[in-house]
């Protein structure tokens, strides 16, 4: 681990309605040796996020779905276009949650790192944990619970964060279909109950439409904007709804282009 690491930064944004505003970027790793080559990630991308918007990024792998929601959090910068936004807190595809710590503490986590004290985190949470269907498992390790309960605790510690804007990669890709459909459910009710900005990365089309009030669709590497539906009608959605149907084959349209 470095011992110097300088804090990640996000142009502050200046208008108000918007939570994140993409425009225009441009990122290119280097070649990692001569034998290799440099990869264009993204190129000329613009995404913007409004305000308690759910916005979800759907494409092929490797078309940096992952980089562009790095960048939104500032854990990267680009090379060229800006990064304008709230703070965002990411979370990653799998839960990492603390094997030694309880379902409870694992959730208080982000307010413990701001400097609350156990039991004051701890009040802080319960609430939250009941609300979203986690209480009675307060004292349970993660090794006791399910991968849907494990997940749910990983969104309630996002939550917690206190951060305006949500960047979730891929949160329920390693779960079962049936799992993966109830989670989808209780995230869509968490969102009615708990308005947050949202980015979500996903491969799942269905899980986008579910989720998403606009997706974003990406080519393949390098990554471009190259479609974007909206999607206007109130969760909880039913993939099966005939509208959602008709805009799922419009988003694998252009994906396939």
């Amino acid at each position: 681990m470095q011992t110097r690491l300088e804090a990640p930064t996000v142009e502050p944004l200046d208008v108000t309605e918007q939570s994140v505003v993409v425009d225009d970027v441009v990122r290119r790793y280097p070649a990692r040796s001569r034998r290799d080559e440099a990869v264009l990630a993204l190129d000329g991308i613009s995404v913007t996020v409004a305000r308690h918007e759910v916005v979800a990024i759907v494409g092929p792998s490797g078309c940096g779905k992952s980089t562009l929601l790095e960048l939104i959090c500032g854990l990267q910068q680009p090379d060229r276009g800006s990064v304008r936004g709230e703070a965002a807190v990411y979370m990653p595809q799998r839960d990492l949650l603390l094997p030694w710590a309880s379902a409870l503490d694992n959730a208080a986590l982000a307010l413990r790192v701001a400097g609350r004290r156990r039991g004051e985190a701890r009040a802080q949470a319960q609430p939250l944990f009941d609300r979203l269907g986690l209480g009675g498992f307060e004292r349970q390790r993660p090794d006791a619970l399910s991968g849907g309960m494990r997940q749910r605790v990983a969104v309630v510690r996002t939550l917690l964060s206190g951060r305006p804007l949500l960047a979730l990669d891929e949160p329920f890709a390693a779960l079962d279909a049936i799992t993966r459909r109830e989670l989808q459910d209780w995230l869509a009710g968490v969102l009615t109950a708990e308005p947050r900005s949202v980015v979500l990365v996903t491969h799942d089309v269905e899980e986008a439409l579910v989720l998403a009030d606009r997706v974003i669709v990406m080519s393949a590497r390098p990554g471009r904007a190259v479609a974007e539906l909206a999607v206007p009608w109130p969760r909880p959605r039913r993939a099966t709804d005939p509208r959602l149907v008709a805009l799922r084959e419009r988003a694998l349209e252009a994906l396939a282009r």
